[in-house]
């Protein structure tokens, strides 16, 4: 039996293998900057930010305003949400990696002070056309950071109603990424209605998780998009990561003068932040976060961000 040779070559292969995934790794590495996405057919961009620029350099404020300090101007401390940190505007906790991306940073000082970044974009109209679609997508990594060094991390890719909308939630939120804690899991939510419970379980709202696929959340980037589609009857709303669906509500889900409140004003804005505590990663963490143990200086890396919309059908 002639096995002599094959064995030998099996062996050969097994040693270089290794050595040749390694080689093509490093002329693909994960994070890497991809190509800006292009318009699909029938699509208009309405809005696009890639963050190209030199290492340093800070989203440019004729696109994107910052929000500041502990609250809102008459609002109450943690936004909302007993969050811990102090949104800066310092290119320690926001810039440019010079590769293409943009890095949101939370760092804790000396004294045990959280700061770290919160954004906006300063159109607040972003909304499907009637009859039409509108698609809001990124391109993500999240911090990567796990276990008790990730405790009170909460990077979010999400909307808000505009300064025309009824108050939160009747106006309407749309969560299109967040995580919390470091899990390898990402989460849409719709938050509408009233507070508490109401039609949308506030203060929850109507959500899905799921881990990241294929590779974890942490570690590589993956696509999040949200789709408001106003072409089909009944209206949907749809969550999706790398293409797939993974959360959907329905217009008959909910009474009709919930959908109407946050489907008749003028429209929504961007927000990229990162919070650090507050009260969904205390709810997951069965504590209070952040901890001694939690690691600053982990960034939420973002390659970029567009919305498309798709108006009405003029075919019969």
């Amino acid at each position: 039996m002639c096995q002599g040779r094959p064995l030998r070559l099996f062996r050969i292969l097994r040693t270089l293998l290794p050595l040749i995934a390694i080689a093509v790794a490093s002329m693909f590495p994960a994070g890497a900057r991809a190509a800006a996405p292009s318009t699909p057919a029938g699509w208009q961009q309405v809005f696009m930010d890639d963050f190209n620029g030199a290492a340093g350099e800070q989203p440019s404020r004729l696109t994107w305003g910052y929000n500041l300090g502990r609250a809102w101007p008459g609002g109450p401390l943690g936004w909302g949400n007993d969050e811990v940190e102090t949104y800066t505007e310092a290119p320690d906790n926001i810039r440019f990696d010079g590769e293409g991306n943009l890095l949101i940073i939370p760092l804790r000082d000396a004294r045990g002070n959280w700061t770290s970044a919160r954004i906006q974009t300063l159109n607040e109209t972003f909304k499907a056309p009637e009859h039409g679609v509108m698609r809001v997508q990124a391109r993500l990594r999240l911090p990567q950071v796990a276990g008790d060094a990730a405790l009170g991390y909460w990077p979010a890719f999400w909307m808000l109603p505009g300064a025309s909308a009824p108050l939160w939630p009747g106006g309407g939120e749309f969560d299109i990424m967040e995580n919390v804690n470091g899990l390898d899991r990402h989460w849409g939510v719709l938050h509408c209605g009233v507070r508490p419970a109401g039609p949308c379980n506030e203060m929850s709202g109507i959500a899905a998780n799921q881990p990241c696929p294929k590779v974890s959340c942490q570690a590589d980037f993956h696509i999040y998009t949200f789709e408001w589609d106003r072409s089909t009857q009944p209206e949907q709303l749809r969550w999706y990561i790398d293409g797939e669906v993974f959360h959907q509500v329905d217009q008959t889900m909910l009474p009709a003068n919930t959908w109407q409140s946050f489907a008749a004003h003028q429209g929504f804005l961007i927000v990229l932040n990162v919070a650090v505590g507050g009260h969904f990663p205390d709810q997951l963490s069965g504590r209070s976060t952040p901890i001694d143990a939690t690691e600053p200086g982990h960034p939420f890396t973002i390659d970029y961000v567009v919305v498309w919309t798709q108006k009405a059908s003029t075919s019969p």
